[in-house]
């Protein structure tokens, strides 16, 4: 694993294609994500980014950006200004190309600082998409920045299996990111549970009844529609698409999806959105 500490001049991308109608703005703590070798990294788009890759391996680099809180604070008056100005709010998801909770966050710290320090620069709305049960070591932050702005934390647990055959563990057990939701949840925080990308499940009344004990709305993502392509092309060139066939051959198509939501909706009625709209908080009725 390639570690470089790196500066950078703003930490803030305004937003662009899949996630221009959810924030305004995407922030990135790293760049790379060593969690690229487990399961969710398998077929995470960002793999095919070549800006972000630049050649090398997906899940062997992490550039750790130093300044991120400071690059923050610099930027904020000017990109909150033009948010405001153009889109109407400014809103930050956090994070589309890497993953916060990252185990090196254990020493380098920046994405807990670049949450600190929204604190005194708060977005209006901050969307917190994790990976990792980790998400819970900074509830005592989340917990005063609900008070400045709306937050979001979404929780991504892809299927109720531990195991899926033909693809390495996850990073972090299906059991640990349901229990880090309930507490994100009985913290007060609104919390998601980001079903992304869908998996095939085993029982899928019973992981969305579970969904709805620990989390406040469920987002279902398909890789066909979700991720950049409208067909799944970049997915298909993944070992996920295999691993899911073997499990269930109708699970690789958006029919499947569909028979999801119509259960989910059972258990959470009101509260299930569908690939980008469920990112933006614009759920089925």
């Amino acid at each position: 694993m390639a570690v470089e500490r790196v500066s950078i001049k703003n930490i803030l991308t305004r937003t662009s294609g899949y996630l221009k109608t959810v924030s305004s703005h995407s922030l990135q703590p790293y760049r790379g994500c060593t969690l690229g070798r487990s399961l969710c990294g398998i077929g995470c788009y960002v793999q095919h980014n070549r800006y972000v890759t630049r050649g090398r391996p997906w899940g062997e680099f992490l550039e750790v950006r130093e300044n991120a809180a400071e690059s923050y604070v610099e930027n904020f008056s000017r990109e909150r200004s033009w948010a405001r100005r153009s889109v109407g709010r400014f809103g930050i998801f956090l994070s589309s190309s890497t993953e916060p909770f990252l185990p090196q966050e254990l020493e380098f710290g920046i994405t807990r600082r670049v949450l600190e320090a929204m604190l005194e620069n708060s977005p209006d709305v901050l969307i917190l998409q994790t990976h990792s049960h980790r998400v819970t070591d900074y509830r005592d932050v989340y917990v005063e920045l609900a008070s400045r702005c709306e937050l979001r934390i979404h929780i991504s647990i892809e299927t109720d299996r531990e195991n899926v055959p033909g693809l390495p563990p996850h990073a972090s057990s299906v059991e640990r990111r349901f229990e880090a939701a309930r507490q994100i949840r009985d913290s007060g925080i609104h919390t998601v549970i980001t079903v992304s990308p869908l998996l095939p499940i085993a029982d899928p009344e019973r992981f969305f009844a579970r969904s709805a004990e620990c989390a406040d709305a469920v987002v279902i993502d398909h890789f066909i529609q979700g991720d950049g392509t409208d067909d799944g092309s970049r997915t298909r060139k993944t070992a996920l698409v295999a691993a899911m066939e073997e499990l269930d051959p109708k699970s690789t198509d958006l029919a499947y999806r569909e028979r999801i939501v119509d259960i989910a909706r059972r258990q959470l009625p009101g509260r299930v959105g569908v690939s980008i709209d469920g990112f933006a908080a614009r759920y089925l009725k």
